[in-house]
C-alpha cells in the first residue's frame, strides 16, 4: 500500500477471476509474462517496487523543500536546480500514482527498468510541452528559462538516482520503444482484420 493509503489494484482476490493466459502463480506468488518485454514479473515485487519509489521520492520532495525555504531568493540558478528536480519528481510520483491502483489494464505491470524507461519518456514529454507553453507547473515561476535548462540536463541522472539504475538502464530504452511500436501495429492489423471479416459477413446476410 502506499503512504496515501492507495492499495495496489491488482489484488490476489482479484487475480484470481482473471482468465488471462500470461497470469500464472509458481513458489513466490502470481505472476505475469510482461506485455512488454514477455519475462516474468511477480505483482509483489512490481509493487513493492513502486512503494520503494514513492518513498524515495517523497524524501526528496520533503528535502528540496527544505532547502527552497532556506536559500536566498537571489540565488537563481541554485533555486532553479531545486524546482527542477521538484518537476522531474513530480512526474515520477504522478506515474507511481497512476500505475499502482489501476486495475483494469495488464499492461502498467512491468520490469523496474521498463517503468524507468516510460517514466524517462513521460519526463521528456513534460518538458517538451512546458518549453511550448501548454501547461503550467507550480514550480515553473514566471521566467522559465533556468529552470527548463536544468530540467534538460538533470532528467536523466536524477532519474538514475532516485530508481537507482546503473547508467546502462536507459541504453536499452529504443528495444522497449520498439516492443511498443510493434504490439501496437499487431493490434492494428488484428483490428482491420475483424473488421474486413465483420464487412464480408454483413454483405453475405444483405446481398
Amino acid at each position: 500500500m502506499l503512504s496515501n493509503g492507495i492499495a495496489p489494484g491488482f489484488m490476489p482476490e482479484k487475480l484470481r477471476f482473471l482468465s488471462d493466459s500470461r497470469v500464472g502463480k509458481d513458489e513466490e506468488g502470481p505472476y505475469i509474462l510482461s506485455v512488454n518485454e514477455n519475462v516474468k514479473v511477480h505483482f509483489s515485487d512490481y509493487y513493492r517496487f513502486l512503494e520503494q519509489i514513492e518513498i524515495r521520492c517523497l524524501e526528496e520532495k520533503e528535502a528540496l523543500n527544505v532547502k527552497l525555504a532556506a536559500i536566498n531568493p537571489k540565488m537563481s540558478e541554485t533555486v532553479a536546480y531545486y524546482r527542477a528536480r521538484k518537476v522531474i519528481v513530480d512526474v515520477v510520483l504522478k506515474t507511481v500514482y497512476a500505475f499502482y491502483p489501476e486495475s483494469g489494464n495488464l499492461a502498467v505491470v512491468m520490469t523496474p527498468w521498463c517503468f524507468g524507461t516510460v517514466v524517462l519518456e513521460r519526463v521528456e514529454i513534460y518538458k517538451e510541452r512546458l518549453a511550448k507553453g501548454e501547461t503550467t507547473d507550480p514550480n515553473i515561476p514566471d521566467f522559465p528559462f533556468y529552470v527548463l535548462k536544468y530540467v534538460e540536463e538533470i532528467y536523466k541522472r536524477t532519474l538514475l538516482e532516485l530508481f537507482e539504475f546503473p547508467e546502462k538502464a536507459f541504453s536499452m530504452r529504443w528495444q522497449y520503444t520498439e516492443l511498443l511500436k510493434r504490439y501496437s501495429k499487431v493490434l492494428t492489423n488484428v483490428t482491420t482484420s475483424l473488421q474486413n471479416i465483420l464487412s464480408i459477413v454483413k454483405k453475405e446476410k444483405n446481398p
